[in-house]
């Protein structure tokens, strides 16, 4: 594996000021407006009252779960700023905003897989299963996807780090291993992009089938035509938001993994790349809100009735007092 014998130890200051800034700014800003529209979500579900539906707990989880990645993310990016050469080298500083970082990631690539499962189970339920998925078994399954989500990014901080040793260190995310990414990586990327379009075409496929039935039996297919032509369009959305978000990520494992250059010798290139990957995987949680949950004609009703539900309570308070 990754091994640097040639490659010297001296840590001394190589980032440029001005490329520091640029890198920097726009990490912090994307992922403050990440932190925002996540927690506009979360608060909109708990104060309406809306997780009593099974896909609402999925939505919200989601939603947390990219709350953590823009905040560990906006965490890395003013370590970044303020001291950019550990990014390079690593240290010890750097070892728990990555695990945090890579724990909510896996949540919500868990996340994400859990909502295409639930959406299928929901359209497939009227044509050959029975099961119907409950709020209790969205509470088990949100459960289970964090205990594997914070085992798994946990494990650099239980001891599976290269902060002590040269070899297998990455050259990307030190003080990580790079056999440690690999076992991240490789599986969770099938998981993210194999499992979603598995569910998305077969819901697809069980509306087509659906609208021809329909149509020979000289039914109108127009409802089923629409709802065809709007999950196809949202399915390959969520793809191809996955795809350009995580697919980056995986090369750069994948890089990291064949390298056998020093770190300095990467830069600024591979650097560059890493920052921006970074960025991409913020877009992504930035993105699924808007997808899933904030679209406007449902957060315009969701707000018009926090505002009625308010309006009610001062009425019934100044009844109260007279």
């Amino acid at each position: 594996m990754n091994g640097y014998p040639n490659c010297s130890a001296n840590h001394t200051k190589i980032w440029n000021h001005y490329l520091v800034l640029a890198l920097g700014i726009p990490q912090v800003t994307i992922n403050i407006a990440s932190v925002v529209f996540n927690c506009t979500v979360i608060f909109t579900r708990l104060v309406t009252k809306d997780l009593h539906k099974p896909i609402s707990i999925l939505f919200c989880n989601l939603a947390l779960s990219d709350l953590l990645t823009s905040f560990s993310g906006f965490w890395i990016s003013m370590l970044f700023i303020t001291n950019p050469d550990t990014t390079i080298f690593g240290s010890k500083d750097m070892l728990t905003p990555y695990a945090l970082y890579t724990m909510s990631i896996l949540s919500t690539i868990y996340n994400l897989v859990s909502i295409g499962i639930e959406r299928y189970l929901a359209v497939a339920e009227s044509m050959r299963t029975r099961f119907r998925v409950a709020r209790n078994h969205c509470i088990i399954v949100v459960f289970i996807n964090w205990v594997l989500a914070s085992f798994l990014g946990s494990l650099p901080l239980m001891g599976w780090n290269c902060l002590d040793m040269e070899k297998n260190i990455s050259v990307l995310y030190s003080p990580f291993c790079v056999n440690y990414l690999i076992f991240i990586a490789v599986p969770n990327a099938v998981v993210a992009f194999i499992l979603p379009l598995f569910a998305y075409l077969r819901i697809i496929i069980i509306l087509r089938k659906r609208k021809l039935r329909m149509k020979a039996h000289g039914q109108a297919t127009g409802t089923y035509k629409s709802a065809e032509i709007q999950v196809a369009r949202t399915s390959v959305f969520i793809w191809l938001l996955a795809l350009i978000s995580y697919a980056p990520v995986f090369a750069g494992v994948i890089l990291d993994a064949t390298n056998h250059q020093c770190h300095i010798d990467l830069y600024p290139d591979i650097y560059i790349f890493r920052n921006c990957t970074a960025m991409l995987i913020t877009m992504n949680c930035l993105g699924n809100p808007i997808i899933y949950t904030l679209k406007p004609k449902t957060l315009g009703a969701k707000l018009k009735s926090l505002k009625c539900l308010s309006t009610n309570r001062v009425r019934a308070c100044t009844i109260e007092n007279i």
